[in-house]
């Protein structure tokens, strides 16, 4: 799948932990029902033939609804399930090496924090880059926090793709107009609600007004 930049508009990362009971095939096929651009499996607490199984539910529900399919972290399982790609953080796999394994035609992503870490990734050529933490989350205990000047003064040295990481939701996300960015990555704004497709629909209407003035919806 080639890569595109608005890919990133509305990129959903899965937490099982918020399912509240309900299907979780179903409530994905809510959220692209409301207009998510993208689905990464992120779902730390589980074994690999557990973490494999979902894969190859998750990659078929994609593929179905024609959105990317991203794993995190987990490389091999996603060249096992011929995934679209994967996500990394800066202590995983090493791009060069995430490349060289998936090949080319994939699409990689790159956690950065800082300037530095942007350049770094432009260098390499990776595909897009996720910025944050941007807002303080419970999602992830080890993230680091850039803010939102951190977020604008990457944007200012690269030209890749970015999307917001951290903290992003329907108030916080007003103060990301102007950076620049490409899209958000959100985990609770959209999982955490009884009626995913209706506030998934909102919450992208609302990244395309911040993001993309103008624009039709």
């Amino acid at each position: 799948m080639k890569f595109t930049r608005d890919m990133l508009t509305l990129y959903l990362v899965t937490d099982r932990r918020w399912l509240k009971g309900r299907s979780f095939i179903e409530v994905l096929q809510e959220s692209i029902d409301g207009g998510v651009t993208m689905i990464q499996l992120r779902e730390k607490d589980l074994s690999h033939d557990e973490f494999l199984e979902l894969a190859w539910d998750v990659k078929d529900l994609c593929e179905k609804n024609k959105i990317p399919f991203l794993i995190n972290d987990n490389v091999e399982v996603a060249k096992e399930v011929d995934a679209d790609g994967v996500h990394i953080g800066q202590d995983d796999m090493n791009y060069l090496r995430a490349r060289e394994v998936l090949g080319k035609d994939k699409i990689i992503g790159l956690s950065c924090t800082s300037v530095e870490q942007a350049l770094e990734a432009e260098k390499m050529g990776v595909d897009y880059i996720g910025v944050g933490g941007i807002f303080i989350t419970s999602s992830k205990d080890d993230a680091n926090y850039c803010g939102v000047d951190g977020t604008r003064a990457i944007k200012d040295v690269v030209d890749l793709p970015i999307v917001g990481i951290g903290g992003i939701n329907p108030t916080t996300i007003r103060e990301l107009k102007g950076t620049g960015i490409d899209g958000i990555s959100v985990i609770s704004a959209i999982l955490d609600n009884e009626d995913i497709e209706g506030e998934t629909r909102k919450l992208y209407r609302l990244t395309r007004e911040v993001f993309y003035e103008g624009s039709s919806i």
